[in-house]
């Protein structure tokens, strides 16, 4: 049976958004961790502040995110070891795969553009893969911030572990901020409007 958490006593949480990384300075800015830095403007905008989850798997930030009940997490374990950390916080705060939200870094879409999904392929993500073979299903929503491919004969492993560039970092702000409207957007009006608003 799955363990409800309530959250100040106001009921059931009802979302839980993961933005996937790499833990540590070292990565912090590369692109890989995108997905971090998503889910660090929506800790803000629900005025929380990270915090070791009991399980030690994961850093987490309970709130209200467009007036809904959410937990945002962030796994202490490398990309391609997030599933086990979301399994557990799935079943700890008893939130079901269809409300789960992954923030992740997408190659096949250039930098600057957004897509969001529900389901699908792991497109060689390692920590798509990872959070699919752990909770057994791909149907969870999926927030896919594009982060382009790599230029000339660069190996894709060296380009999602490389920082952005100068001009990059200049827009980089305000793509994050659309990325966590997105994940706001996909709470109060769901899929398809979100869709229709985000995925041009």
């Amino acid at each position: 049976m799955r363990r409800a958490t309530r959250l100040n006593d106001r009921g059931r949480v009802t979302w839980l958004i993961v933005g996937l990384g790499n833990p540590g300075p070292t990565y912090a800015s590369t692109r890989h961790n995108v997905g971090y830095l998503v889910a660090d403007v929506l800790a803000s905008r629900a005025g929380g502040s990270w915090k070791k989850h009991k399980s030690g798997r994961a850093d987490v930030v309970e709130g209200r995110l467009a007036g809904e009940r959410a937990v945002l997490g962030r796994s202490r374990s490398y990309m391609n070891e997030s599933g086990g950390p979301v399994s557990t916080l799935l079943t700890f705060f008893g939130v079901e795969p269809a409300n789960l939200i992954v923030i992740h870094d997408e190659l096949d879409i250039d930098f600057g553009m957004l897509r969001v999904k529900l389901g699908g392929g792991d497109n060689g993500h390692n920590g798509l893969k990872s959070i699919r073979q752990s909770i057994g299903t791909g149907d969870f929503h999926r927030i896919r911030v594009g982060i382009g491919r790599p230029p000339g004969r660069q190996s894709v492993h060296d380009f999602v572990l490389k920082p952005y560039t100068s001009v990059e970092r200049k827009d980089l702000p305000t793509y994050v901020e659309e990325a966590a409207d997105a994940v706001e957007s996909l709470i109060t009006v769901g899929l398809q409007q979100t869709q229709g608003e985000f995925n041009r």
